[in-house]
């Protein structure tokens, strides 16, 4: 099997392969359309912001590992009254959605407000180090 050559796979761009990983895991994961999401920018702050509609708090998790953050729902459906559905149109299934943050990217907080889960992200300033780097002769 043949991998595709990109322009990550220069040869002078030694040592970015967990960087190639996190653009082929970002990839299967725009692949899945559920739950849909939004992305904005809002000032200096991004906004990730999920339709989770029917959920409860206690069913989703916000989750940070890395550079990499997983937002999961899980239904309880235990507990909920049965019916008959003449059309189903909302979503009952779990998800699992993920996004890899840029360095230096947090996560400011969360919120769950009228179906939807806002996740809040930032960037805190950071002070460019030049550093010097010593010659040596053998």
């Amino acid at each position: 099997m043949s991998r595709s050559h990109s322009l990550i796979d220069a040869p002078f761009l030694l040592g970015f392969d967990q960087t190639r990983a996190l653009i082929d895991r970002a990839q299967r994961a725009a692949a899945d359309s559920y739950p849909p999401y939004n992305v904005e920018r809002i000032g200096d702050e991004v906004r990730i912001t999920l339709a989770v509609a029917g959920f409860t708090p206690d069913e989703l998790n916000v989750t940070v590992e890395g550079r990499q953050l997983t937002l999961t729902g899980k239904r309880d459906e235990a507990g909920r009254p049965e019916g008959q559905y003449l059309h189903r149109g909302i979503a009952s299934r779990g998800f699992v959605r993920t996004f890899v943050l840029a360095d230096g990217l947090e996560v400011k907080g969360s919120r769950l407000q009228h179906g939807l889960l806002h996740v809040d992200l930032f960037q805190p300033d950071q002070q460019k180090a030049t550093r010097n780097i010593p010659i040596s002769t053998e």
